[in-house]
């Protein structure tokens, strides 16, 4: 298989570019230079978001694209215009935020969407973005074109911060405030799980949507505190709290405590979501604890400090917070 990579030096992205080397696939990575290229590919440059930045493109044939775009979907549209003739299949790794808020418990693949238009220039609504960058796909590549609906995205590389904060906070060791309840249900996905699934899905010819996350309850956020605190290793107390004592404390989950939300209309519509779609096709995800791990091991290859999108708030409780309501 021939595949083209839009994107690929950073976290989704990198974790499918490796899949596909690892199964020695002819890979082609077009990017914009902030980072280095993976090892064992055709290095192509240009900024997709410049007059004449998709030069690089002009010539050349693949089986597959991916792209990864979370930009403009006009951007989107151009690539899918300029490789009409010469890509096989168009796979976009698009978002369960498309689906129009607050989306329902059990939601598949058949619910209502946001709109969004295929050649909109403006990326600051997230889910319109996305919504429109599956339009411009399908405009061009029809049945040929995959949406891979990804929820929660965890593992290495990852540059978002969540895993990561969540591994550095307990690694530091002591009481740490941990927002119940223990059995909370949790859906998220390994990026190489992702990785995997997608590959598979270009070379059997799947098209359409498909929301790309783990069963719900695949862990808890009882479950996945307690891998940080194997990993690391560290004297670490996990100190359940009530989630109505946190909220009232002005602590915002997602953001303040990362991956965790109290149940309501957005633990619905992030960790409830329907997935039997992907389950049917192949989807495999692995255990919490060796996703956790392995994040833990790549930070520690960096340092212990992970690398952050530019275009993402960052997250994490502050202590002075933490520490008022361990009350210590």
């Amino acid at each position: 298989m021939r595949l083209l990579m839009l994107g690929g030096t950073e976290f989704v992205g990198r974790s499918v570019v490796e899949e596909a080397l690892g199964r020695g696939w002819d890979v082609t990575v077009f990017h914009r230079g902030r980072h280095p290229a993976p090892a064992g590919v055709a290095d192509l440059r240009g900024d997709r978001t410049e007059t004449g930045g998709l030069a690089a493109l002009e010539t050349g044939e693949w089986d597959a694209v991916v792209d990864t775009w979370t930009g403009a979907p006009s951007a989107v549209a151009a690539a899918a215009r300029l490789l009409d003739g010469r890509v096989g299949r168009y796979a976009y790794v698009s978002s369960r935020s498309v689906y129009a808020y607050p989306a329902a418990a059990g939601l598949d693949e058949d619910g209502p969407v946001v709109e969004g238009s295929p050649d909109d220039d403006d990326a600051s609504d997230y889910a319109r973005a996305k919504r429109g960058g599956e339009l411009a796909a399908e405009a061009v590549f029809g049945d040929r074109a995959l949406f891979a609906r990804a929820g929660l995205i965890l593992g290495p590389h990852e540059n978002v911060g969540r895993l990561p904060w969540w591994l550095g906070r307990i690694a530091r060791g002591g009481r740490v405030l941990a927002p119940g309840p223990r059995d909370l249900p949790l859906q998220y996905v390994d990026g190489r799980d992702l990785a995997v699934w997608t590959l598979d899905a270009v070379e059997s010819g799947l098209g359409g949507p498909y929301n790309l996350v783990s069963p719900p309850g695949h862990t808890t956020m009882g479950a996945l505190l307690e891998a940080c605190a194997a990993a690391t290793g560290a004297d670490a107390e996990l100190v359940w709290t009530d989630p109505r004592r946190i909220l009232d404390a002005g602590v915002q989950p997602w953001t303040d405590l990362p991956i965790w939300l109290p149940r309501g209309e957005l633990y619905d519509t992030l960790h409830r979501g329907d997935v039997s779609r992907a389950l049917a096709t192949g989807l495999r995800c692995r255990p919490v604890g060796e996703t956790v791990a392995d994040t833990w091991d790549w930070l520690r290859s960096l340092g212990g400090e992970a690398p952050r999108r530019p275009d993402r708030p960052s997250v994490g409780l502050d202590p002075e917070v933490e520490a008022k309501l361990l009350g210590l």
